[in-house]
């Protein structure tokens, strides 16, 4: 019997060396919380989400931008503060970066901002075209981030409207009674991010069943799943497949 190094009596090509850990039923090893930015399927030497390019992310500090933004930007700014009276109390800072204009706003000021912004006839934004959640674990104590993209159709505008919590107090009111849209966008976050909007009408699970524990997009959230049954074939959840090396 000959190992897998050696070369066959017929002049084949010699067999490769089984690597380590290729084995069907090798665990994936994936840690129950993994520093954030690292890799998948127990990687954790590049900071390739996908375990494989060896890319890693530099991440850049948000700053505050300086006036003049540029564009439209600077009229948004000064309506909103003519508008707005506790302006500088719920404005934390003003970012434009790669185009788009940012006000990050104190979580609980969020429906009062939103308010203003559709409402004043200089500013009218009409439309909240996404409520969307972000997790910066280990780049921010407030690490739960929504974002709201807000359109003006009467002066084709956009702006970003963004507001952080934590994930000891990830609260924040609902703009559902001022943007109908945000409906089912902030059970969306609730249920992927575990961020809950005070005053919401039926702030219930969207996408995973009601008994489900934890928030699947949340940097810290364990690989894993149920397993997949696809033409005959059950297909095993992340981690418990074969280990990537």
């Amino acid at each position: 019997m000959t190992s897998p190094t050696d070369k066959p009596n017929d002049g084949g090509v010699p067999l490769p060396v089984v690597p380590a850990g290729a084995t069907s039923g090798a665990p994936a090893e994936y840690p129950p919380a993994s520093p954030a930015g690292r890799g998948m399927f127990g990687n954790q030497g590049t900071g390739d989400v996908s375990g494989y390019g060896g890319l890693v992310r530099q991440r850049q500090p948000i700053e505050e931008a300086s006036r003049p933004y540029g564009g439209y930007f600077d009229e948004v700014r000064d309506a909103l503060e003519e508008a707005y009276p506790a302006f500088n109390d719920a404005i934390e800072k003003v970012v434009v970066d790669r185009g788009e204009l940012t006000l990050h706003v104190r979580p609980e000021r969020i429906a009062e901002v939103c308010q203003v912004m559709r409402d004043d006839l200089a500013l009218r934004f009409e439309l909240c075209s996404s409520v969307s959640g972000a997790d910066y674990l280990g780049a921010d104590e407030r690490r739960l981030h929504v974002v709201y993209l807000l359109t003006s159709m009467t002066y084709r505008r956009r702006v970003r409207l963004e507001a952080a919590v934590s994930v000891e107090a990830p609260h924040l009111p609902s703009v559902t009674a001022i943007y109908p849209t945000a409906d089912w966008q902030e059970r969306e976050a609730y249920d992927m991010f575990g961020i809950v909007f005070d005053g919401h009408p039926n702030l219930t699970r969207i996408l995973m069943p009601d008994d489900w524990e934890g928030h699947p997009q949340r940097k810290d959230y364990p690989l894993g799943g149920v397993p997949i049954e696809y033409k005959g074939a059950e297909i095993q959840p992340p981690n418990e497949r074969r280990s990537y090396q």
